[in-house]
């Protein structure tokens, strides 16, 4: 909403059209760990030093060979896939903020894990504190500058959020830590038990990650060979995706919240054999999400012209709003049903769902793509991928009820 403020419609195109290889870059260099790392100590079966000193390695590994295949690959990603060349310089930007948002990601892990979720509290609000107030300070500075410093501002921008928020969540483990020579020695066991967890759910986000990494690509290339203009496609696929989406998913912050306090208890419940408990909390989780997206999708629907006035200060973007908000409904209420399947161990469920979800997704954008609508092809493919997901998470979710 910042930005959106901020920014010239121009520089938030081309910003947003960079964000789907952030995420994949993001997806891959945490490879599922914090959520495997979240799982396992909840469950209270082993050590969380051990867990962490396990799956660390493996971590900085992945890490290392990301970062050095993002610097290689830029010029290949911007210039012959995004067609646009000034990404180049904030692509390999992206490359060194990684290693902050894995560091981050485990951490957090860990008090999820634990049910404490007051340091992930204040080491979010840290974070975003933190990135509001440089932008509002830097921005302003660089507005007249070229297209690619900015963009490279908004990127690297991340390092420092990154890291004052894990200087919060250092602050809340453990004081009286101790290390002897044995627990330097990863443990097999751990390392099984991660990635059978982590792979699944890796698989899964990397598949709906490389559907939104072709998304920009598939609009671009399609869109202009359909006789499109550039400057409209970077134009609408700006307020799209960085008005109109990140307004119709702010209910899912809520959701997510649920879904993210839901995981521990329910695995540990789970792990317990405890089925009444687990029939009560998922029912809860989903009445309170269902609550939620309902009185926000109606808020939406009705005020969708207020709401991006308010917000972003302009109307653009209001037929996809009328488009997008009903069918987000069940967005907002896929967040409690997949970790449901997480905390219950079927990640492999998640992956083939996440998969035909995305296959689905990028098919009908293929398609409708053609059909000269502009960017309401986008809006297609995402109403369907909603749909069809949702209905195969609920199918899932019941059995587990039964």
């Amino acid at each position: 909403m910042v930005l959106a403020r901020l920014l010239p419609t121009k520089i938030m195109g081309q910003y947003m059209m960079l964000i789907p290889t952030f995420m994949l870059l993001i997806n891959l260099s945490q490879c599922g760990f914090p959520l495997a790392i979240t799982k396992l100590i909840a469950e209270e079966k082993n050590n969380s030093k051990e867990i962490f000193i396990s799956l660390l390695p493996i971590l900085l590994g992945i890490n290392s060979i990301l970062i050095l295949s993002t610097i290689l690959l830029s010029n290949i990603i911007s210039n012959q896939l995004l067609h646009n060349s000034n990404l180049t310089v904030p692509i390999i930007s992206m490359a060194l903020v990684i290693p902050f948002t894995s560091l981050s990601s485990i951490c957090r892990s860990y008090f999820f894990g634990k049910e404490q979720l007051f340091p992930h509290v204040l080491s979010n609000i840290t974070e975003d504190l933190t990135r509001l107030i440089i932008y509002i300070i830097g921005i302003p500075y660089l507005i007249h500058k070229k297209d690619t410093l900015i963009i490279c501002f908004l990127v690297l921008v991340n390092i420092i959020s990154e890291f004052s928020s894990t200087l919060i969540l250092f602050f809340f483990l453990p004081k009286k830590i101790s290390f002897q020579k044995k627990d330097f020695y990863p443990k097999k066991k751990i390392i099984t038990a991660s990635l059978k967890i982590s792979i699944p759910n890796t698989s899964s986000r990397i598949i709906g990650s490389i559907a939104y990494f072709l998304e920009p690509i598939l609009i671009g290339s399609i869109l202009l060979k359909e006789g499109y203009k550039k400057t409209f496609i970077i134009k609408e696929y700006g307020i799209l995706s960085g008005y109109v989406i990140p307004l119709v998913l702010l209910p899912s912050f809520f959701t997510s919240a649920i879904s993210q306090a839901l995981l521990p208890n329910l695995a540990k419940d789970y792990s317990r054999n405890n089925q009444k408990n687990v029939n009560q909390k998922i029912k809860l989780s989903l009445l309170l999400s269902f609550v939620i997206g309902l009185s926000a999708t109606i808020i939406l629907i009705k005020y969708s012209s207020t709401l991006l006035r308010i917000i972003y200060h302009t109307n653009k973007g209001t037929n996809y709003v009328l488009l997008l908000a009903p069918i987000c409904l069940l967005q907002y209420i896929s967040y409690p049903l997949t970790t449901i399947l997480e905390a219950t161990g079927k990640s492999l469920t998640n992956f083939k769902i996440s998969t035909i979800g995305a296959i689905i997704r990028t098919l009908v954008l293929l398609i409708t793509s053609h059909w000269k609508i502009g960017l309401n092809c986008l809006i297609i493919s995402i109403n369907t991928s909603i749909i069809i997901t949702t209905i195969l998470l609920i199918r899932e979710v019941k059995l587990i009820n039964q």
